[in-house]
């Protein structure tokens, strides 16, 4: 290993490379740090809701039960409903930055209360959250950039190239030596950060064992790129032109021209908008004869056509047929929507195939469990508790029983699904690929300045 000592004390005589080492590993730092107290603050939010909520039911049990009537339970009790976050959601916040990841829904339409979380300052969430997967996809490249942009020209300035080149046999690997020990540190720097967080959040090992292979892979794609470029014999300047355009390109232009070109291709109507028609849809019923509402309400659910029939004046179980005729006109929509979003979901993963930065993004926000695929699990989540209140109400509504105490203590109470996320093996190997595909390119590279 004499080369490698002898390499690391010509690396550590260049204080640009010490500092920029240093300046990553304290954003990495900085990002995983910043990640956890994200999560912890957002678990600490579900743990004293749900406390909020246990003490909020017990005071309101005695005035809501006092009249035994199931509907006025189920209008004024909302109940809690979370997504706690995975233990690897520090490193990419994702969708939980924006989207609700607690929500207190009650019997009535579904839509309207999933939606409304939607409603939030869109130039808050402009700049996005700093998180490992930031540092990961654009800061470790520029890094990268800045400490290989001179590995050969800096020796041409420095009138050493020639004598290098004239040692036989003694360059045909220096280059990727240097490359190589420079890219290690700079993995060393964004994965000791990495592993540090995932010991206190309790990550299982597959999954950190997944996220190593994608920092490597991510590093060696920019590392074998870089070396393409500064071994064609341009000058310092002309190679850190080059790699900054490159960078520029596959992380800012062509995300944004594909990102483009996806909503331009798969249009998707907003969720407010399905707020707004199902409000529309529910509204509006108050104008329509009230036979009318429940013979259209008891086609579609049969089993309670020969309950009481309604008396005179307001009657709980036509205003619950309602609201859940508004849920059953929006239904279609709400099933374009969710198609619509999964299609440009799947797209963008397709993109992440080709550039390597969406790609990385795309695996680290699944693994994390804080994409768009887990939040509609959360919304669906949120729909399987809302049928399951439906289903607990209804037969107090539509038989006209007493609701005593009892009976609120035993009102379904949400329970979350397991957090954890996967990895998409798809997207993983294409990021594989490129990266293998790279490193050859970038190894033919350099072996190409030892033979010259």
């Amino acid at each position: 290993m004499t080369w490698l000592s002898h390499e690391w004390r010509l690396l550590c005589r260049s204080r640009f490379a010490l500092v920029a080492l240093l300046l990553l590993l304290a954003l990495s730092s900085l990002a995983v740090i910043s990640g956890l107290s994200e999560i912890a603050r957002q678990q600490q939010t579900i743990a004293r809701l749900a406390k909020l909520q246990q003490d909020e039911l017990a005071a309101q049990q005695p005035k809501l039960t006092h009249q035994g009537d199931a509907g006025t339970v189920a209008y004024y009790t909302f109940l809690g409903t979370w997504a706690p976050p995975s233990s690897a959601a520090f490193l990419a916040i994702g969708l939980r930055d924006t989207a609700p990841y607690v929500l207190r829904v009650r019997a009535l339409a579904l839509q309207t209360q999933l939606h409304e979380g939607e409603v939030f300052n869109p130039e808050l969430a402009l700049a996005g959250r700093f998180d490992f997967a930031f540092v990961l996809v654009y800061l470790a490249p520029l890094i990268l950039i800045a400490l290989l942009y001179d590995l050969v020209s800096g020796e041409r300035h420095a009138g050493r190239l020639s004598t290098l080149l004239a040692l036989p046999g003694a360059v045909r690997s220096l280059w990727l030596r240097r490359c190589a020990l420079r890219a290690s540190l700079v993995f060393a720097c964004l994965c000791l950060p990495m592993l540090g967080g995932a010991y206190v959040s309790g990550m299982p090992a597959a999954a950190g064992g997944g996220v190593l292979f994608v920092i490597f892979a991510y590093v060696v794609f920019w590392a074998g790129l870089a070396l393409s470029v500064v071994t064609r014999g341009g000058s310092s300047i002309a190679n850190a032109t080059t790699l900054m355009g490159g960078w520029a390109v596959l992380m800012l232009v062509l995300p944004t021209v594909g990102n483009a070109v996806l909503t331009q291709s798969l249009p998707v109507r907003q969720g407010v908008e399905l707020m707004l028609a199902q409000r529309e849809a529910v509204h509006g019923a108050w104008d329509l004869s009230r036979e009318d509402t429940m013979q259209q309400f008891f086609r579609t659910h049969p089993q309670w056509q020969h309950t009481p029939p309604l008396p005179a004046g307001f009657h709980w179980k036509w205003y619950y047929a309602f609201q859940q005729l508004g849920d059953e006109r929006v239904a279609p929509q709400v099933a374009a929507y969710r198609e619509g979003l999964l299609a440009r979901q799947r797209w963008s993963e397709r993109l992440g195939w080709l550039l390597p930065g969406v790609g990385v993004q795309a695996i680290l926000h699944h693994m994390a469990a804080t994409d768009l695929p887990a939040q509609l699990s959360y919304q669906d989540a949120i729909a399987a508790f809302h049928s399951r209140l439906r289903a607990y109400y209804y037969p107090y509504l539509f038989n006209e029983v007493r609701f005593g105490p009892d009976d609120f203590a035993q009102i379904p109470h949400f329970r979350p699904a397991h957090a954890d996320g996967s990895v998409p093996k798809e997207s993983v190997w294409a990021l594989g690929i490129a990266a293998g595909l790279m490193a050859i390119v970038g190894v033919r590279a350099g072996r190409r300045v030892g033979q010259g």
